[in-house]
């Protein structure tokens, strides 16, 4: 594995993507995207596959070390972080079974702050999953809250699967109904930020028609009829050092796009 290096001050930038399977996206413009993308740490989420499937080539980029979380079930879920920066330490999972079979989440503590991977759950299929959903909400800020809270900032990233306010999806009035945009599911995204967390996007970005998913099956991302439902959240004792957050639409290969932050260390 190529050698991150320190890095004590300064800016970084981040990046978060639900790439749809890193095999496949590979071959849609991945690597020439990751090459011009100058991203400091690349979280990637649902790549769909286990570190022995993925091509040396994506696996082990220069000057990053990669950690990659698969779910047992093949073809299914999976995270990894990209990272020029070296943390001082990698946690693979929360801890518990129930969740960590699936390979939703790696916590990487760089020390001023910790990141979080995540891809948390889809609900769609059903109550006894939007329960799995919104468990795996609490477990996750549990265990942040419990480790790290009060010695260090913190930042999730990843799918959420949640478009919090109306202003976060093209067709409100449509989906009141469907996991994704459930009162529950939203009203968890409130106590989230009463909890403490910032949508930093949100910050910057005040207007609607900003999304980071589309249907493909309907077309609608050539219609911009999307949902935003990959975030940045961040505690607020460090919310304040993220001096940008992004998104990028016009980045192709997968039914998500990028989203990014620029953070002060």
């Amino acid at each position: 594995m190529p050698s991150a290096k320190k890095k004590r001050s300064g800016t970084l930038l981040i990046y978060s993507w639900n790439v749809n399977g890193i095999r496949a996206v590979q071959n849609k413009g991945f690597m020439e995207w990751f090459g011009n993308s100058a991203g400091d740490i690349i979280c990637l989420q649902e790549t769909k596959a286990q570190p022995d499937q993925i091509d040396e080539s994506v696996k082990n980029i220069k000057g990053y070390e990669s950690h990659f979380f698969s779910a047992e079930k093949k073809g299914y879920s999976g995270v990894c972080i990209y990272t020029k920066v070296r943390p001082e330490s990698i946690r693979l999972g929360l801890g518990n079974e129930y969740f960590d079979t699936e390979g939703r989440a790696i916590i990487a503590d760089y020390g001023s702050f910790v990141l979080a991977n995540c891809y948390f759950p889809n609900g769609g299929r059903g109550p006894e999953r939007v329960k799995y959903k919104l468990d795996f909400y609490d477990e996750l800020f549990y265990l942040l809250d419990k480790n790290y809270r009060d010695r260090k900032g913190i930042i999730v990233t990843g799918d959420f699967n949640t478009a919090h306010k109306e202003i976060d999806l093209a067709e409100p009035e449509k989906n009141m109904k469907n996991s994704g945009f459930l009162p529950e599911e939203r009203e968890w995204i409130d106590n989230l930020l009463r909890l403490g967390y910032v949508d930093v996007f949100r910050k910057f970005h005040k207007e609607g028609g900003l999304y980071t998913f589309w249907d493909q099956v309907t077309r609608k991302r050539e219609k911009n009829l999307g949902w935003r439902i990959d975030y940045f959240m961040v505690s607020e004792d460090f919310a304040g050092n993220v001096v940008s957050s992004e998104i990028y639409p016009h980045v192709m290969g997968s039914d998500h796009c990028p989203v990014s932050i620029k953070v002060k260390i």
